[in-house]
């Protein structure tokens, strides 16, 4: 099954789960639990931290959940921020900091905002992660807790700066063809997906 946010980002071929951390998980658990589906591809934009360039896709299987005020040591939170990996070969609830080199995968950070500074965004690129979008660990999350395959793929629209939010705006229609493009050439029978 593909799944999508939805608003200005759905496709034909995706069903939309809704926006942010809570919209999606709630509308997916409720989605699952009518229909539960051999794996989940969830598809959408992402912000970069640094490590990608605008217009690039990527692919991943990993995601956490960490709040800018908890870098700057402004927050703590009594909840496991680990990494949510859908892979077989790494645990689904590792430390980011606890993969090596070799294991690392493209770590998708998900919150209810977005960064916007540049400084926070390179520290979380340091730490391995190198994109954010809004849903994807409740995604992971919820797919998790029904022991479903989970994994992404996403379109760079922006860095994670100043211009966060007019850089998205400008590249976003560019950027929702190049994703479709490529996964035209990912799924065999694409148009066939409908929600």
């Amino acid at each position: 099954m593909i799944i999508c946010a939805g608003n200005n980002e759905t496709f034909p071929f995706a069903t939309p789960i809704g926006i942010g951390l809570c919209e999606s998980a709630s509308n997916l658990t409720r989605l699952l639990l009518m229909q539960p589906p051999e794996f989940l591809l969830f598809i959408g934009s992402a912000g970069t931290y640094g490590k990608h360039d605008i217009f690039d896709i990527v692919e991943s299987k990993a995601a956490c959940q960490i709040e800018l005020s908890y870098l700057q040591k402004k927050s703590y939170t009594p909840l496991q921020n680990n990494l949510i990996v859908s892979d077989e070969n790494v645990s689904r609830e590792t430390p980011v900091c606890a993969l090596s080199s070799k294991e690392k995968p493209s770590i998708v950070n998900s919150s209810n905002y977005i960064s916007t500074d540049i400084q926070l965004a390179e520290k979380l690129n340091r730490l391995g992660i190198g994109l954010e979008n809004m849903e994807f660990y409740s995604v992971m999350l919820v797919a998790q807790n029904f022991g479903i395959p989970c994994g992404g793929i996403f379109v760079i629209t922006n860095r994670c700066d100043e211009h966060a939010h007019t850089d998205f705006l400008k590249n976003h229609e560019r950027a929702m063809y190049t994703l479709v493009k490529y996964l035209q050439t990912k799924v065999p029978n694409l148009e066939a997906f409908n929600t």
